[in-house]
This record gives C-alpha cells, structure tokens and sequence, in this order.
C-alpha cells in the first residue's frame, strides 16, 4: 500500500479521497454513537461539510468521461448537494426518522457504493491498496 499515487495525482483528487475517507469514519462513529446528543450534531456538521467537500471537489475530476468531461457519477455529486441541506433540515425540524433515512442513504449511496467502484483496476485507489 502506498499512497504516491493519490498525491501525485491532481489537487482535486487527494481532496476528494481524503475528505471521503474522513467522511466515511465519521460516518461509522454516527452511525454506534448515541443520537440527538451535542457530540453528534457536532460531529454531524463536521460529516456534512466533508460530503459537501466530497461532492463539490467532483466536479474538478475528469478521469472518467462518458458525457464530454462528465460521468453519471456527478449526478450522485449533484444529488448529494441538494440532499444534505434537506437532511439537516430535517433534522432541525425534529423529523428524525426522514433525516435517518436521508443520511443513510447518502452514506451507503456515495461513500460506500460509490466508495467501492474506486477499487476497480485502473482506478486511483486500487493502485493506492494494490499497488500498480
């Protein structure tokens, strides 16, 4: 495992990778510890800035393109954008079960799903844990 492919590679990327693995864990920590709790609203706002910051860094990443510089993966980019301030939203209007739902969902859609397609050969990521 080395982590010169993902620092040699454009500025987006590294932002985009560990601002995704940060967000992943704290998804995980969310995910065990107890709800409605100061730490988790804290800790929830840190995770909603990395999932921005994940979306957002992905539209400065071209490495698949199927539609000019774009893939259907800026879709889920785009979804994530609009989705996150409803989940908070939610969240502070006291509808705990929409604003699991939502955060789940953006959990296992664009960090897990999405996470896993990054470990395909060819990949950044796969040269990351597999090496070249």
């Amino acid at each position: 495992m080395s982590l010169a492919p993902l620092l040699d590679a454009a500025p987006a990327i590294p932002v985009h990778a560990f601002a995704a693995m940060a967000a992943f864990a704290l998804g995980v920590i969310q995910f065990a510890a107890p709800k409605g709790t100061l730490p988790h609203r804290t800790v929830g706002w840190i995770w909603v800035a990395l999932m921005a910051t994940v979306a957002a860094s992905s539209f400065w990443i071209h490495e698949i393109r199927l539609l000019g510089p774009w893939s259907p993966i800026h879709l889920l980019s785009i979804f994530t954008l609009i989705v996150l301030p409803i989940a908070v939203w939610r969240a502070r209007r006291h509808r705990v079960v929409d604003h699991r739902r939502i955060m789940t969902m953006i959990f296992a859609g664009a960090l897990v799903i999405a996470g896993l397609f990054t470990f395909l050969p060819g990949r950044i990521m796969h040269a990351v844990v597999f090496g070249p």
